[in-house]
């Protein structure tokens, strides 16, 4: 499928949303996305790599070389695709304004379902409109085995939102546009980008961490080699 998202999105079942800097794309974000796809029932995956992250206080690395990483990694997978939206745009990358654009290219009724990790979500109430995400998709949050969203962890009105909300089953994700809260077991793969990102400026291999296409880019770029 082409970068961007194709003005005509058939709804063909739900459709799951992964955004982040993915700085750099590694097998963690690969292994969330595809356990998504099985235990959501999702009929596609999009990647949204951000073009410039409000919430991040380190300035990411380039966008393009984010986008391309991100092409790389997901190549060959037919239920992986990359939207481009962010990276093109000059605006700040909130949330909610690509879930606005997503939305009103797949329509008013197809489920959309935002794909996020357990830590991302505890911190959900700082977001820009971060309430209006609830009119706009549903929420996935991948947890490792043996851990789950406890609802005391949460800041008050997103406990609120998580009690109201929250569902046990996939299939009600499938069954309306958006508004609920689903929790999904992913495999404990402890892979992070930021110890990617030292690993590789040290020198150290990174090899069988991320995918193979994905690392000869980085060090072909001397991407965080500082060289």
């Amino acid at each position: 499928m082409p970068d961007g998202v194709a003005l005509d999105m058939p709804e063909t079942g739900p459709l799951g949303v992964f955004g982040g800097t993915f700085d750099p794309l590694h097998y963690g974000h690969l292994r969330l996305a595809e356990e998504a796809c099985h235990s959501l029932g999702l009929a596609e995956v999009r990647w949204v790599p951000a073009g410039q992250p409000p919430h991040r206080s380190a300035d990411p690395t380039a966008a393009g070389h984010r986008l391309a990483m991100v092409r790389l990694g997901i190549a060959g997978n037919p239920s992986f695709s990359l939207d481009d939206g962010e990276v093109l745009s000059v605006a700040p990358s909130y949330s909610v304004l690509t879930l606005e654009r997503l939305r009103a290219q797949a329509g008013p009724q197809r489920p959309l379902v935002l794909l996020l990790g357990a830590d991302a979500f505890l911190g959900l109430s700082t977001w820009h409109r971060w309430r209006e995400l609830f009119q706009l998709v549903h929420l996935a949050i991948a947890t490792r085995p043996g851990f789950g969203l406890i609802g005391d962890q949460l800041e008050a009105s997103l406990a609120a939102e998580f009690r109201r909300r929250r569902c046990d089953t996939a299939d009600l994700l499938a069954a309306s546009p958006a508004g609920r809260i689903l929790s999904f077991h992913i495999a404990a793969l402890d892979i992070s980008a930021t110890a990617l990102r030292a690993t590789l400026k040290a020198g150290r291999s990174a090899r069988y961490l991320l995918p193979d296409p994905v690392l000869d880019y980085i060090l072909s770029h001397h991407i965080y080699s500082g060289s």
